[in-house]
Formats: C-alpha cells, structure tokens, sequence
C-alpha cells in the first residue's frame, strides 16, 4: 500500500488533518533524534503553518493534489528559502539562502510539508554519513551503525517513520546505498531529469537529487513531481514526464522483461550473505517471467578510480567559491591571503579537504593528461559497455553495496575501504543513468540488504515497474525497525 496515497486518503475524507499528520511526525522526530541524529534542523513552525493552509484548502472544498499535506524530510545540500542550508559544514554554519531550489519549490507549490532538513556527510562526500561537521546519524536497525552515505540522515528518517519520504542527492551512491543499509526504496534518476538549480553542486556532471520513501510507488509518485526541464539549468532535459505510477497495479508481472545479471559485481569482496539474498532476488524475478541473462560489463571495475579523479576535480573548482568573502563563515585576519586560507583550513573538514586536494591535483599542470582527461576516456568505455548491455536487456540487477552497514568508526581511518562501499553505484553515475536500490533480504545481524536496478536512460517506468512486481512479491519492504 502506498503511504502517501494512504495519507492522501485519509485527508481529503478528513478522517485525520493535515496538522495532526504534521504533529505525529514531529512528535516522532522529537523521540528519535536523542538517538538517531537524522535531522539538523526541525522546522516545526513553519511546517504547521504549511499544514493548516492545507486543511483550509480541503475544508473549501479545493481539489488538493497526492502531495498535500505530506511530511518530507530535505537532505541540507538543498537550498530553502529563509531555512539554513549547511552541507553538514561549518564553513556554511548560519547560511540561510534567500531562495529555494527547484525541487523544494515544486514541493512546496504541490502541498508537500518540510519537516525539516537531514544531516549528511560534508558537501555529500562520504559513505557513511560520519563526515558531518555537527552529528553522526545512526542507523534506525542498529545504531551503533551507519546509515550509508551521504544522504543518511534522509534515509534513516524514513526507515525509521520520521518522515514518509524524503529527498537526497547522489553523486556516486549517496541515495542507493543508504537506502540499502536502511532498507528503504531509493532512486538516482536519468542526469537531468531532475533539475540540479539550488543543489549546493559537488560534482556537477554527476550530482542527482531523487527520492527515498518506503515503497516502490511512493518514490514513483515523489520523482513525478519535481522532475521535469527547469531553464534555471543548463543541463535539464526537455523531455515530458508519464505517469510513472500507471503500470504499477495489482498483478503486475515480469513477463517479456529481459534482466541482465552484472558478472563483474559478483566474487571477491562482496559479502556471502549479500550475494544469497541478491541471487535470491533475482530467482524471484525470473519465478515472475522475467529472463534472466548473464551481462559482462567489463570496465566495471574501473567506476571507482576513474570516480575518484572525475569527482574530486570538480568538487575543486565548485568549492573554491567558499573563501570567507560572499557569505558562509569568515576567518578575520590582516591580510586577505590569510583571510582566505584560515577559512578554508578551519571551516572545511578532513575528507573535503582530501578531495580537494586530490583534484587540484589533477587538474594541475602537468598532470591533466596523465589523470583527468584518462579518466574522462574511461567513462566514455564505462557507459559503452552500459549501452552494449541495454541492447540485450531491459534492465540490470546486482547488489546495491558489497556489504550491509558497518559499525560507526569502522572505516573513518581507512578512506580506501570507505570508497569501496560505493563501488556497485559509481558506474551508474558515471554513464548518467537511473538506478534504484529496494530491499531484498537481511543478513542475520538483521541487517538489511539492497538490490540494484538500473536500466537505461529515461527508462525509470521500467525500474519502477519491475522493482514494483518484485515488491508485490515479497514482504521485505513491509517490515520496520524496533526503535520502542
């Protein structure tokens, strides 16, 4: 059952109002957070106010759309009018944007209701979420775990009912494989789909802002609404946007879909237990019609380092705009040279740092050749083999991260280990196209575990509708943390 189609229900025949939704969403959030740290901001008046103009409407009698009156949780990369905006940094502690990006602006003009805004890891470099200058989210199954990263405050919100659904963004994992280690539905759409104006950029040929919500159809309903071309950027695709909800009805099967299995995310490194469930999951789609194909994508392997100079280089030149002069923190001192250098070595943190540094590094003189154009030509072969694949198949399959969720301070002193947990969704990134995680399976630490979707460009109604049949089919999705 739809959550929101549920909520919607329950508000339009006035079973229950929009500010008594709103409130047990709080109330919720207020029990939580001592726990789990999931938002860093709760905007509790303003989402109220949002909620009695929304039963006003209803009480008019005004046709009100699936979205108003529903709670959402904003990761904090997304610039919200009169609301601080951090990135989880301290160089933009105390930044309030004096406008809202595209996506929350289409939210709020639905009806949607922000509850407030999730902590992540530092301008969304991380894996786990433990790069955030102010908190460390738990994971709502255990935690003393991560949530993934770097959208795991939306993750965990929505795992654990803080919110029904919530947006992230994704530059090379960051909402699939939080929505794996919190076993919740979680969607990176086709590049420029969704527009990027507002989305304080990291990587900008990369970065996806998508949904996370419980089920398949309620994340098919969030994408509808804030996708679609936004002139504001320059990379936003003029394309008309279906009714990716349509298809998904009672009954639903996988006949006539051909799934291809990735050969090169199967063997050493990845979990035991992860490879039964995900194997598990794809005998269950072909026991549902679906055939199912070996798929050798062979340059697989190379999404991570071709990842790890294309992201750092363009994350040097986006944040260079962070020098204590147009707004954010400033680090006063006698001299503007030192002004400059004190604000950044004070207001970034060690892992953005580290990313900077890597990328000035490749595109120094020197070294652009040898590393950043190389990369960029790896890419290229990366999405052929994408583009070979969809000639035979409809859609991939494969595990959404290696591993389930780690102990929080596992890996902090080891980046290379942490790089490797996105090592499944680089690739995506990397060939522009949608994927989705949903869950299939826990491992017996309870756990859960994700299963990779990806199909090809613009082809999220395929994802939606064989990620739906593969829900109908199983009752992973329906089961929920004991947080008592």
């Amino acid at each position: 059952m739809s959550l929101i189609r549920d909520l919607h229900r329950q508000l339009v025949q006035k079973e229950r109002s929009a500010v008594e939704v709103t409130q047990a969403y709080l109330t919720r959030i207020e029990q939580l957070e001592p726990t789990l740290h999931s938002f860093l901001t709760v905007t509790v008046d303003q989402a109220l106010a949002q909620a009695q103009r929304v039963d006003a409407q209803i009480a008019a009698g005004d046709d009100v759309g699936l979205l108003a009156g529903i709670p959402i949780a904003l990761k904090d990369n997304l610039c919200t009018q009169g609301i601080p905006t951090t990135c989880g940094s301290r160089v933009l502690e105390g930044f309030v944007p004096p406008y809202s990006s595209t996506v929350t602006a289409r939210l709020a003009a639905a009806g949607a209701i922000a509850l407030g805004k999730t902590n992540l890891d530092e301008f969304a470099m991380g894996s786990s979420t433990e790069n955030s200058a102010y908190q460390v989210t738990g994971n709502p199954w255990d935690p003393s775990r991560v949530p993934g990263g770097s959208s795991g405050g939306s993750a965990a919100a929505v795992a654990a009912d803080e919110a029904p659904i919530a947006l992230g963004s994704d530059t090379g994992g960051s909402i699939r494989q939080p929505a794996a280690f919190c076993g919740v539905v979680g969607l990176k759409p086709t590049y420029g789909l969704v527009s990027r104006y507002g989305l304080v950029a990291y990587a900008s040929s990369l970065d996806q802002i998508g949904p996370f919500a419980r089920t398949v159809e309620d994340a098919a309903i969030l994408l509808g609404a804030i996708a679609g071309h936004d002139p504001r950027d320059s990379t936003s695709l003029q394309v008309k946007i279906p009714d990716y909800t349509a298809a998904l009805k009672p009954g639903l099967d996988c006949k006539g879909r051909k799934v291809g299995v990735i050969q090169e995310t199967f063997g050493e490194g990845l979990d035991p237990e992860v490879e039964t469930a995900v194997r598990t999951a794809i005998a269950q789609l072909e026991a549902l019609g679906a055939e199912v194909v070996p798929i050798s994508c062979p340059q697989f392997r190379y999404g991570v380092p071709t990842y790890y100079i294309i992201a750092p280089s363009e994350a040097s030149s986006n944040l260079a705009r962070y020098d204590g002069v147009k707004y954010g923190l400033r680090a006063d001192n006698d001299s503007l040279l030192s002004m400059y250098s004190k604000t950044r070595a004070q207001g970034f943190g060690s892992e953005v740092k580290r990313r900077i540094m890597i990328g000035t590094y490749a595109l120094s003189a020197g070294y652009y050749d040898a590393y950043y154009l190389k990369a960029q030509k790896v890419r290229t072969l990366i999405k052929q083999d994408f583009e070979r694949a969809f000639e035979q198949v409809d859609v991939l399959v494969c595990p959404t991260a290696p591993t389930t969720a780690f102990k929080a301070g596992e890996k902090v002193d080891d980046p290379l280990s942490m790089y490797l947990s996105d090592l499944m969704t680089i690739p995506v990134n990397l060939a522009g196209l949608p994927g989705m995680s949903l869950p299939c399976g826990f491992d017996r630490g309870g756990m859960p575990i994700g299963l990779q979707l990806i199909s090809n460009v613009l082809r999220e109604d395929v994802l939606f509708e064989v990620g739906y049949t593969y829900e109908q089919a199983t009752d992973w999705h329906r089961r929920s943390p004991n947080l008592a």
